[in-house]
């Protein structure tokens, strides 16, 4: 089990539910805490779970921060080079990657040079770069263990099994988002405030819109691909609405393994840090009883072409799949602000995504100037 942990987005959904199972965990500390600019919740998570590094995403925040906490011996850092030297800082033994979007990149990067057990939940990091990121945890023998609850389950489920010759495919899992029952002609006129009300999961602002449209199992699908080392044609999604199979293995003899458990995201983190260990975790236990029929169908990808995009870029490989991610970035965050509609997302994604120069096997300077032209095609786009 791990001792110190540096967690990357403590302010974040998962970094928030992370520091609860490490006040549960005997032994467990925190070696850095890293956020965005909540100034004031980064302040109280410092009280309780004193770090030796906290950093903020800006110059100001930092200030601010250390004016609060100017009683506790903690340094206090910010930016990208604050980031980074938390993802790689001594005393930490894992690295909670929780940060949202292609931020998390290089932080994972270098945590991994550093031989720190990375528990992902960056899916960016690996749909971006994924062949960069497996390469350098293999050359530097780099535990990466998905924190996702999908990514989670594929693992748990895999557990057994150290031949991927034995893995006919895998099965990801989808709640179908908030809009599941709508038509493509409702889709049309969906709110923001409809779009953040996902049945099953409370999450991030970010992550739920890529629910609601479906982009986020798409990028689930390409992080499938380069963790478990699978060929596009072996991952597949399934509409299961009631999050309690988190998804499933099929083997080459016909069985299937499900992973199963209330929608908490707390067990996947606390797996990432006891791996191989199983302890007491507090989450409710699943009643088959009483958790009513479980239900599974075919995505509609004409209704959500936001999937059907993700297909096409995880086939083309390259710099496809991080000119994709990052249009999607800015055209949801541009969604939140409410300057384009539900189905924009999908169309500047797109259009971006045929508009900026493809590399087949890009560097990762190359890869992160795909993701800067994609947010300015996408920026440029939304004006016509």
């Amino acid at each position: 089990m791990m001792k110190y942990v540096s967690i990357l987005g403590s302010t974040g959904s998962i970094g928030r539910q992370s520091l609860d199972i490490i006040s549960k965990l005997p032994g467990v500390k925190v070696a850095a805490l890293t956020a965005g600019t909540s100034v004031e919740l980064m302040a109280s998570q410092c009280r309780a779970f004193p770090p030796e590094l906290a950093v903020m995403a800006t110059k100001e925040a930092a200030e601010e921060l250390k004016k609060q906490i100017s009683d506790l011996a903690i340094r206090v850092s910010w930016g990208e080079e604050g980031l980074i030297e938390a993802a790689t800082i001594s005393d930490a033994d894992c690295v909670i990657t929780a940060v949202v979007g292609m931020v998390g990149l290089k932080p994972t990067l270098a945590a991994i040079r550093a031989g720190k057990r990375i528990g992902l939940a960056n899916k960016e990091t690996l749909v971006c770069a994924g062949e960069l990121v497996m390469a350098e945890a293999e050359k530097y023998g780099t535990e990466i263990i998905p924190v996702d609850s999908e990514h989670s389950a594929i693992f748990q489920c895999l557990m057994g099994s150290s031949d991927r010759r034995e893995v006919k495919r895998l099965i990801l899992t989808c709640s179908g988002g908030p809009f599941f029952a709508k038509t493509a002609e409702e889709l049309k006129t969906v709110t923001k405030a409809d779009a953040l009300k996902h049945p099953n999961w409370k999450m991030g602002a970010k992550i739920t819109i890529d629910c609601a449209t479906l982009m986020n199992k798409g990028l689930e699908v390409i992080e499938a691909m380069h963790l478990y080392r699978m060929p596009l044609e072996k991952v597949d999604v399934v509409i299961h609405r009631q999050s309690i199979v988190h998804s499933m293995v099929e083997f080459v003899d016909g069985a299937v393994m499900a992973q199963m458990g209330a929608p908490d995201m707390r067990l996947p983190i606390q797996l990432a840090l006891t791996y191989p260990e199983r302890l007491d975790c507090p989450v409710d236990g699943l009643d088959l009883t009483t958790c009513g029929p479980l239900t599974f169908v075919k995505p509609d990808m004409e209704k959500f072409p936001c999937l059907a995009l993700a297909y096409k870029c995880a086939k083309q490989g390259g710099t496809a799949c991080p000119a994709m991610n990052g249009a999607n970035e800015e055209a949801v965050a541009m969604y939140l602000r409410d300057e384009i509609g539900f189905y924009d997302i999908y169309r500047l994604v797109s259009a971006a995504v045929d508009a900026v120069p493809f590399i087949q096997n890009p560097t990762l300077e190359e890869i992160l100037e795909t993701d800067r032209l994609a947010r300015e095609m996408v920026r440029k786009l939304s004006k016509f």
